[in-house]
């Protein structure tokens, strides 16, 4: 990878848009001004920080072991050379990453509704696990490997409470989250290299994407002068009277590889984006498994790179790398691939450029790992152990907030580099470095992103007690209406007053996730407050219910609560199960 060199599902969309819509807008005014609470079907804004930058450090110690017990202090952060106050600091554990959905409480009492029977715990799935296969960039030979790998590993370590899917970078033969083996194996035997731009066969003259790039983007002559060579080795040419139509030919084929190369790359990229935004619906643990031998992103792709990085972050998903490559070597004299014709001295200059985009190459997948708190195997033949070590997700991974000083809204590249006052004995991996904005965020748009964040999270937020019952009704065998009663402890809440009243308001949303955690449907709802003293002292002692209504049909299901109000900014988010019979 080169950074640059002057500047380093239906229901989801209609849940979603309806969250954002309603973010954007203001309530109503109550229409009676006696009127105490109402509840509307549209929530509200939030205020929110814009500008904070997030960065997931895993730290290890000399015998590879993340390390648990550091604190804040510990740690210093430089955006661009400059010390940065960390305004933010968390530990995820993997304890708090697979959540348990809460234990059922005892149902309230709804004139018509059974009790539902509590879901199996095993049923619940609790970790989503993608592997991507890029296929774009993986030759035959180490595609097979890996799926032999892949399957091997899927096979030995997959339990009850796993959903795993199969993308590629091509976008064929994807398979989305399953328990079912037979169909895992199935879509693993079908994946075959896909190249989508670069011409089948050894062309002539033989030059590579990276070398493309010294000739074209960055006028470097030696890499053009080997090109040359291997265009008059190959063709046959009198370099004494044919070197203007090497020339020509050697250009020509550097555009052409340049631009093939950039639709791989951002193809790859691209796919590998749309895979974390498919996993950031996914309502627990959330891992990517990312196999490849690597691929460039020049400069006007590390933007891109820098982009998918902290969607990654910020949705909460871990995306580990394994280099498909194994041990990479080059044959000093070639190999069977490689044409007699070369000159040993073009060969030399192709061996040379072959290494160095290897290395840049694989830069690019510690970059994607590291930067997203994941594990990153490489140079080892092993594959079925390195697979084993990209699927275990860190113990311990810290996440540092800042907020940039002075930041200017000019895109700029800026490097990160986080320390730790006693470095000695621990290896630290981080993020590297994040564009800055051309502008501020809208806060209704970050608010209604924390609220998606938090829905299709597994995490139990406690800023606000909240409480969820379940009951149903079953007009006929096939159809059942289900109620989810989330009663509320008000007495955190900060109220502001105002003409008498105490004000505040209240955002649930509300999400229903089948066995294999999609999402089946969802709603929203805000709770506006403006209560008397008197209505607020009897509200603080009894808290307040808000009631759900959804038509599904009999199953198991996951329910995922967020509770969020607007003068405080706190947030609560509960799971509960509910199994509906088919009898």
């Amino acid at each position: 990878m080169r950074r640059p060199a002057s500047r380093p599902c239906l229901r989801l969309g209609v849940l979603l848009s309806v969250i954002g819509a309603a973010l954007g807008q203001t309530p109503q005014p109550a229409q009676n001004q006696n009127d105490e609470m109402i509840t509307h079907d549209t929530p509200a804004t939030f205020r929110t920080k814009v500008n904070l930058v997030l960065v997931p450090v895993v730290v290890r110690d000399k015998q590879g072991r993340a390390v648990g017990d550091l604190k804040k202090e510990d740690f210093q952060l430089f955006d661009k050379g400059k010390p940065q106050a960390i305004s933010s600091f968390t530990v995820e554990t993997l304890a708090s990453q697979m959540a348990e959905p809460a234990k059922p409480a005892e149902p309230a009492e709804i004139g018509g509704l059974e009790a539902p029977q509590p879901v199996n715990p095993a049923d619940v799935p609790k970790r989503f696990v993608a592997y991507f296969f890029d296929d774009v960039h993986l030759a035959l030979g180490d595609l097979m490997q890996v799926r032999a790998a892949a399957q091997r590993h899927i096979g030995e370590a997959l339990v009850p409470t796993d959903r795993v899917a199969i993308f590629t970078s091509s976008g064929r033969n994807n398979l989305d989250f399953t328990d079912d083996r037979e169909k895992l194996n199935a879509a693993l035997l079908r994946l075959t290299p896909q190249p989508i731009a670069r011409p089948i066969g050894q062309e002539c003259p033989d030059v590579s994407y990276y070398q493309a790039d010294l000739i074209v983007n960055r006028q470097d002559p030696v890499a053009l002068q080997a090109a040359v060579a291997d265009t008059i080795a190959c063709m046959n040419l009198d370099p004494t009277r044919q070197m203007q139509q090497a020339q020509s030919t050697a250009q020509a084929t550097a555009a052409q590889m340049l631009n093939a190369g950039d639709a791989e790359s951002r193809g790859a990229l691209y796919a590998l984006r749309d895979a974390a935004r498919r996993l950031s619906t996914m309502p627990g643990q959330r891992s990517i498994i990312l196999i490849s031998p690597g691929f460039l992103a020049l400069e006007d792709l590390y933007q891109d790179l820098t982009d998918l990085i902290d969607r990654a972050i910020r949705s909460n998903v871990v995306i580990s790398a394994l280099n498909a490559r194994g041990l990479y070597t080059i044959v000093p004299g070639g190999d069977a691939s490689q044409r007699s014709s070369q000159s040993i001295a073009s060969l030399a200059f192709h061996n040379q450029y072959q290494l160095a985009s290897a290395q840049d190459e694989e830069e690019l997948l510690a970059e994607v790992a590291y930067g997203t708190g994941g594990a990153f195997f490489h140079n080892n033949n092993d594959l079925v152990e390195g697979f084993k070590k990209v699927a275990a997700r860190p113990e311990y991974m810290y996440v540092l907030g800042y907020s940039p000083q002075n930041l200017k809204l000019d895109g700029s590249l800026h490097n990160l580099k986080i320390t730790l006052k006693n470095s000695g004995k621990f290896e630290v991996q981080a993020r590297s470095g994040y564009y800055a904005p051309r502008h501020l965020a809208d806060p209704a748009e970050t608010a209604k992103q924390e609220m998606q964040d938090a829905l299709f999270s597994r995490e139990e937020l406690r800023d606000i007690p909240i409480a969820i019952h379940t009951q149903f009704f079953k007009p006929g065998p096939d159809d059942a209406r289900l109620a989810v009663l989330t009663h509320v402890d008000v007495r955190n809440l900060r109220f502001r007053k105002e003409n008498g009243r105490n004000l505040d308001d209240l955002t649930l949303v509300s999400g229903l996730f089948d066995r294999n955690g999609n999402l089946v449907t969802g709603n929203s709802k805000t709770v506006q407050m403006r209560l008397k003293d008197q209505t607020l002292e009897t509200k603080l002692n009894a808290g307040i219910t808000v009631k759900s209504s959804f038509d599904v049909k009999p199953g198991s299901y996951m329910i995922r609560m967020v509770v969020r109000d607007s003068e405080g900014q706190l947030m609560a988010a509960a799971n509960g199960t509910v199994d509906i019979p088919m009898n």
